[in-house]
């Protein structure tokens, strides 16, 4: 099973850059976006063979997710059920006989930290929601979730130390949701390659190798045997960010 992750900062402006090329070039078995940056009835993507399941944010232009996927789920949750947490279309939950999949886009701290206590409160509920769901049947999360983790993955961590995604407040609550039973599946097959699916669109940072690691996938460690593959794919263009895959033994 081929799952891909990539937040494509706004999906309208993708589809102009070869979105649908790539998409159907990774035939995958389930293709999840974050940032779509669009409403309902904003784009129509023709995906044969694909369920089409979208979260959009109440304020327009902003956040959003989506997951399209070749197997119908059991059942759909949008958010983690919280009310002022899913007004910015954050998440979406696909439930199948085995396992669930999400699709997430962790709030950002933003310049001067100004959102880091809202982002705090926002980590507690959602591994309170992960591992909620991990008690009834495997997790499978990916997204950006907007932390470097470790130093290894972002080009300058001394400079960017207390900088949005890689305060110790951020880098904490990931290592805390890792230690409540789920595994960073990169990390875990490449524990010491420095691979970026970030880069700044400034400064020409992205040809510079100047970049951040902040979009993940992460499981349940009862998955662990059956992770095959992860891969960054850095050679995609069309976002300044880039998408990442997951390989597992599993069917839907």
């Amino acid at each position: 099973m081929r799952l891909i992750s990539w937040n494509v900062n706004g999906l309208r402006a993708c589809a102009g850059k070869g979105f649908t090329d790539y998409f159907n070039e990774m035939d995958a078995d389930f293709f999840c976006l974050q940032e779509t940056k669009l409403q309902e009835g904003q784009i129509e993507l023709e995906l044969p063979g694909y369920y089409q399941y979208w979260n959009y944010a109440v304020k327009k232009g902003y956040s959003g997710t989506a997951i399209f996927s070749k197997k119908q789920p059991i059942s759909v949750a949008y958010g983690l059920g919280i009310k002022e947490h899913d007004q910015e279309g954050r998440m979406i939950t696909l439930e199948y006989p085995d396992f669930y999949v999400i699709t997430v886009y962790t709030p950002n701290a933003q310049e001067g930290l100004k959102r880091l206590e809202y982002r705090m409160e926002w980590e507690d509920e959602f591994t309170n929601y992960l591992t909620g769901l991990a008690k009834k049947k495997s997790v499978i999360v990916c997204g950006d979730m907007n932390v470097a983790h470790e130093d290894i993955d972002l080009a300058n961590p001394k400079t960017n130390h207390k900088n949005p995604g890689f305060t110790d407040e951020e880098r904490d609550k990931f290592t805390a949701l890792l230690n409540h039973g789920f595994i960073d599946t990169y990390r875990m097959l490449y524990p010491d390659k420095q691979t970026f699916s970030w880069w700044s669109y400034r400064f020409n940072a992205r040809e510079k190798g100047i970049g951040w690691r902040i979009d993940y996938f992460l499981t349940s460690e009862s998955l662990k045997e059956k992770i095959t593959g992860a891969a960054i794919h850095t050679e995609v263009l069309g976002s300044d960010h880039c998408p990442v895959e997951l390989q597992a033994a599993l069917d839907a």
